[in-house]
């Protein structure tokens, strides 16, 4: 498949971002850049970003186009007199994998600094404490700036309470095994793929408004959503994701997110069963244009699809998700061909419907 760089250029960018749950300004200033050719851009004191491509004046329905911005984190509850920072998760985390990651701590001028989440070195546990340790709790651990003291930790490093944290993971592209490493692929990747629909629906002469959302605080409970959804107004949308591939640990007949096989369409998960009428009619529309698509019937999980289908009158949705290794972990893997599956599938979708199809769903 051939990547183009403007596209890569922008996953890169809006990937590293640092943008944990309520702090997304960061991914806001990439997402303002990427779509600077749109006509209409604003934000809400919330940090939803709402993208329109033409001018929204109420004379025609709405398509809704949904990404959230946020990235699980932490987020600085107080400092020991070690200098060591305590932290809460700001969103849901796997907490095995903790101990010894490195982080970016944002402190009180704005500047992300690197730490280390630490737990107690082996060599120092008890017998208790090293059987205990398997099971990790996040109030066990610290995250290490490298200060000798609370008042250094302050004083020199400006650190204090109430500052986000993230992952450092630094966006890679393998281009001969088309893999793209990084961080907060969830969903900043679904983030790429709306803003690359948009700009292939540039000029085309629809039926509809489309508005783009990149929404924020997603990872604490679709706290943004519930916000835009009501400036919006939809009549129909496309929630935008990244959701978890279980194409590494799965029986090969029950895998429905492997890595490049397409955007998981899911017929339900814990939170919504997606609008099943607009369910097939795109996946109709995906077999008749042969383009690469997975569905899926999820056990867990949930999405900004429930608050958009709940919000108002029953608003048709469905959710395109991009498969991505181990999210809500410090390091994701996805790929290329699967965004662009993503973007393909938007596109086709928004461009075949139509008032009437929408008023059959």
């Amino acid at each position: 498949m051939k990547v183009c760089e403007r596209q890569l250029d922008i996953i890169q960018k809006i990937s590293d971002a640092p943008g944990a749950s309520g702090f997304e300004d960061e991914v806001l200033k990439v997402a303002r850049e990427a779509a600077s050719w749109m006509p209409r851009i604003e934000e809400d004191a919330m940090r939803n970003l709402f993208l329109y491509r033409k001018e929204h004046d109420g004379s025609k329905p709405v398509i809704m186009l949904d990404a959230h911005s946020d990235e699980v984190g932490f987020v600085v509850h107080s400092i020991k007199p070690s200098g060591c920072l305590r932290f809460v998760p700001d969103g849901g985390w796997s907490t095995s994998g903790l101990p010894s990651s490195k982080v970016l701590v944002r402190n009180a001028l704005g500047e992300y600094i690197p730490g280390i989440i630490a737990l107690k070195p082996v060599h120092f546990m008890s017998a208790a404490e090293r059987s205990a340790s398997s099971g990790i709790d996040i109030a066990n651990l610290v995250i290490d700036i490298g200060a000798t003291s609370r008042e250094e930790a302050i004083e020199k490093f400006h650190i204090r309470i109430g500052e986000p944290v993230v992952p450092s993971a630094k966006f890679e592209y393998d281009e001969k095994n088309d893999l793209i490493f990084g961080k907060a692929f969830d969903c900043r990747i679904g983030c790429a793929a709306l803003i690359e629909t948009l700009k292939r629906l540039d000029g085309l002469d629809l039926p509809f408004d489309v508005v783009g959302v990149l929404s924020s605080q997603e990872e604490v409970g679709e706290r943004g959503c519930k916000v835009a959804v009501n400036r919006v107004k939809p009549d129909i949308a496309i929630a935008f994701e990244g959701c978890p591939a279980d194409d590494t640990f799965t029986e090969p007949y029950a895998v429905q997110t492997a890595l490049k096989k397409g955007p998981m369409i899911r017929h339900l998960d814990r939170s919504i069963i997606c609008s099943p009428r607009f369910q097939r009619f795109t996946l109709d529309l995906a077999a008749e244009k042969g383009l690469a698509i997975q569905e899926s019937v999820r056990e867990g999980g949930g999405n900004n699809g429930a608050i958009i289908q709940t919000a108002l009158d029953g608003t048709p949705v469905i959710v395109a998700g991009v498969p991505v290794r181990y999210i809500h972990t410090m390091n994701c893997i996805t790929s290329y061909f699967d965004y662009e599956a993503t973007v393909q599938l938007a596109v086709e979708v928004i461009k075949a419907l139509t008032p009437e199809i929408v008023k059959g769903f």
